[in-house]
This record gives C-alpha cells, structure tokens and sequence, in this order.
C-alpha cells in the first residue's frame, strides 16, 4: 500500500492519445491471478475542491475500512483541473461485490462521507484494469509527484504492443529518470487503455529527467520502436 491515506498527494494530469472506445464487457488479457484495480476518478465542482479533499482526508478511514485503498491524487496542473482520482485494490469480483454490499449496510461511513461528498461530485468515471505481467506494485520511496500517462493502444492486447512497449519503459527507468509505480492494462471500461504511472521527486526533476531522455538515445531508440 502506497503511503497515501493521511496526506492528499498532487499527480500530474494524464497524457491520452486517440478516441476512446467504451465497452461494459470484459476486453482484452487477464491475468493468472485474481487480482485487479479499479481506478475512480471524480470531477468535482470548482467551488467544491477543497470541501471535498477536507472531508475525504478525515473520513477515509471510513472506507478504508473494507478494502485496501492504494492511492489517492489531485490534479495540480495538466488536462482537467478539479479532478481527482483513486486507485483501489480487490482479491477479485467476489471481493468487490463482497465490499459493495458491507458499504451499502455502512451507515457511519454513508453519513459522514458518501452523502456530504456526493453533492459535490458533477462526474464520476471508473475503470477495472489489472497490472501487465511483467509490472509490479511499487512503492516510492517518498512524498512527491506523480505523473499518470494514459496511452490508446492498437486492437490486439500486449500481444501486438506488449513487447516493444515494455522495452521502451523499462529503458527509461533503467537510465534512472523516473520511478516506475506501475503499468495497468484495463479490461473493464475505454477499451485497449493502458495507463503508466510514474513517480519523481518533484515537478523540477520530472523535467529535467523528461529533457535528458529525450537525448538519450537508448529511450529515443526504445519510443522508436513501440510508435
């Protein structure tokens, strides 16, 4: 779990390419295993920002109390403001529906966080993706930024991108310009979606790191054969 909970923690906005496809079925590879995440991101009223990370920030726990929540962001700069976004983790289905039910009985945490909330909410979205096979969980070693690059991806799963986008992401963090969190690859939601989620110390190293592997031409040469 990443070190998230008691402090609200600014991402930089995602960088999407492409339309999106939208699909309530499954799409594309699952994993061996069970586990998933599912991403929520909430567009929240201008006036309301700051009502609404106050309250989250004290109630939480509330939540937290059923499943495992990994992180949660608001957006500082990039894309859309006002919007934040979290990540929790699930066993599998099972556990989701299982979790749903014991908030749907939860009358402290309907009371205190999903009532007040709800008013300040004007959009809400959600995605179920699991980590690709060869990502892990990671968690950085500190507070700082985070950068959540979101790419659409040909018809085919990581069958047909898999490789190459694998090599072009491993060479930027084996070069040391960023920390890898981890990679996800939706199955339920915009279809062929993969979203890359990065960590830096701060706003001023994530641009100095971008600058460098620009002209890196071992990360030139990696993005060269994955676009």
């Amino acid at each position: 779990m990443l070190g998230l909970r008691s402090c609200l923690t600014r991402v930089l906005a995602a960088r999407t390419f492409a339309p999106q496809v939208c699909s309530s079925f499954a799409t594309g590879p699952r994993q061996y295993e069970g586990t998933f995440y599912e991403f929520r991101t909430y567009y929240l009223k201008p006036s309301k920002m700051n009502e609404f990370l106050e309250n989250f920030k004290k109630n939480v726990h509330l939540r937290t109390a059923h499943s495992e929540l990994v992180g949660f962001w608001s957006v500082e700069f990039g894309g859309r403001m006002n919007k934040v976004f979290h990540i929790w983790k699930y066993d599998n289905f099972a556990h989701r529906t299982e979790v749903r039910k014991a908030l749907a009985k939860d009358k402290e945490w309907q009371e205190k966080f999903l009532i007040p909330n709800l008013a300040l909410i004007d959009k809400q979205e959600s995605e179920i993706a699991y980590l690709v096979p060869w990502s892990k969980l990671e968690k950085p070693p500190k507070e700082g930024v985070y950068e959540l690059a979101t790419f659409q991806m040909k018809p085919g799963g990581p069958a047909l991108w898999g490789d190459p986008f694998k090599r072009a992401v491993h060479t930027h963090v084996n070069r040391g310009y960023s920390k890898l969190v981890g990679v996800f690859h939706t199955e339920y939601g915009a279809l062929n979606r993969v979203h890359v989620l990065w960590w830096n110390e701060s706003a001023d190293s994530r641009a100095a790191g971008r600058h460098e592997s620009h002209e890196d031409p071992r990360v030139v040469a990696a993005g060269a054969s994955f676009y």
